[in-house]
């Protein structure tokens, strides 16, 4: 795979196929275990079948080392987590009965384990083969590709569903996989590989059978890099004050009076329209402008509509300010995704670029985990302090702009760029 584009499809098509199970589990998993009857404090457990995506950093280290020299370095693992997520999807077909709930729930956390470990490797490959001038849209690509893979799996065939049923969607699901496989497998999808950098001339990353000792002391020399703590704090902290404020958007337009269609349309799919819009904006500004500068600007603007959400709290409800506030916030937001993810890339060491990939964005994982019951806690008015909407909002929008001022020690962070990002002298 020579041509750019043909390699950003590919990164597209597998970024599309890891957003699947998860979009299915995010947004149609719910609906169908209401329909059986589930209650609304055992759906509060859902999100851990999702615990691959926060756990993934700890094999990814197998995954950088482990691979088969006919298959190549990523598609050693690509291959086979793309015929795991097509055969699970094909078994839960089987099992969409009521008393089969158990093992239906036990196949979504399998399928989220196949698409998490293969994320891995596919940002493994965007590391190893990502260009200077296509970070930004590199990584559109892959933001864009996932929301994609979220609508399909928890959208548009949970509406088709009405036709072809639950077991159609889970055999249209296992059709997409499959269909990606094949993709895969005639793909040329390995570039040649990294050379030792300057910053860490004692790991002969060009070299593929590479010890394990030596790869593990390679991970330990990045990890104690110069500003690494205020880098995992940068990645940690971007989301933490925006997610205290989505948890409870939804459910503040449904107090307020706006009923639950309407929000479905406005913020389901008028909103995640305008994310899709964002990211792609945000690729074109981190390929146009320094990374960074485009991570200010977006954070920046992210403050705007943030402090919107407060002021309907506090001076009601209409039609066009949701509607502005939601698209101005999810546009910004999915620019503001991009950039950072590109900004990631950029201080990727690619000689063990897999794993310390995956531990930044299980960082951006874990460190925005908390917001939500916090968020919670402090507007609850039975269960928490009652602080309501109006003040997590406006703590959300504060937390933000707070945030802003990690752009100082980072920016004095100069990280050296792997032998493929450095510019062409």
């Amino acid at each position: 795979m020579r041509l750019p584009s043909l390699r950003l499809v590919l990164l597209c098509v597998l970024y599309f196929v890891q957003g699947l199970p998860f979009g299915f589990q995010a947004t149609a998993l719910p609906v169908y275990l209401r329909e059986q009857g589930t209650s609304l404090a055992a759906l509060g457990f859902i999100g851990v079948l999702a615990l691959p995506w926060g756990l993934k950093a700890t094999w990814a280290p197998l995954v950088d080392r482990y691979h088969s020299p006919r298959w190549g370095k990523r598609r050693s693992w690509i291959l086979p987590m793309q015929a795991g997520l097509t055969a699970t999807c094909a078994a839960a077909a089987l099992f969409t009965s009521p008393d089969a709930l158990p093992l239906l729930m036990g196949l979504v956390l399998v399928m989220n384990f196949f698409a998490a470990t293969q994320d891995i490797a596919v940002d493994g490959y965007a590391v190893d083969t990502l260009r200077p001038n296509e970070l930004g849209l590199g990584n559109a690509i892959q933001v864009v590709g996932y929301k994609l893979g979220m609508l399909t799996g928890g959208g548009l065939l949970v509406w088709a569903s009405k036709y072809i049923g639950w077991p159609g969607l889970f055999l249209a699901m296992s059709a997409l996989c499959l269909g990606a496989f094949l993709v895969t497998l005639v793909a040329r999808t390995e570039s040649a590989p990294p050379q030792p950098t300057a910053a860490s001339p004692e790991a002969p990353a060009s070299e593929p059978a590479v010890t394990w000792a030596v790869f593990k002391a390679h991970l330990w020399t990045v990890v104690r890099r110069p500003g690494t703590g205020w880098l995992l704090l940068f990645v940690g902290t971007y989301k933490f004050g925006e997610t205290m404020a989505d948890v409870l958007y939804k459910p503040f337009l449904l107090d307020s009076g706006i009923p639950s269609w309407q929000i479905g349309q406005w913020v389901g799919t008028w909103g995640n329209a305008a994310s899709i819009l964002g990211s792609v904006t945000g690729g074109v500004l981190a390929t146009r402008m320094p990374v960074l500068g485009a991570l200010a600007l977006t954070a920046s603007l992210r403050v705007f509509p943030l402090v919107g959400r407060w002021w309907l709290a506090t001076h009601g409800v209409s039609d066009e300010g949701v509607i502005s506030v939601t698209l101005c916030e999810e546009f910004v937001g999915g620019a503001l995704t991009t950039v950072m993810f590109a900004f990631i890339m950029s201080r990727v060491d690619s000689t063990i670029g897999a794993t310390h990939y995956t531990l930044l964005a299980s960082i951006e994982v874990w460190g925005k985990a908390p917001a939500a019951p916090l968020a919670g806690w402090l507007a609850d008015p039975k269960h928490g302090l009652g602080l309501g909407y109006a003040f997590v909002f406006l703590l959300g929008a504060a937390l933000s702009v707070a945030f802003l001022a990690l752009l100082v020690p980072i920016a004095r962070q100069r990280q050296p760029a792997p032998p493929h990002l450095a510019p062409a002298s």
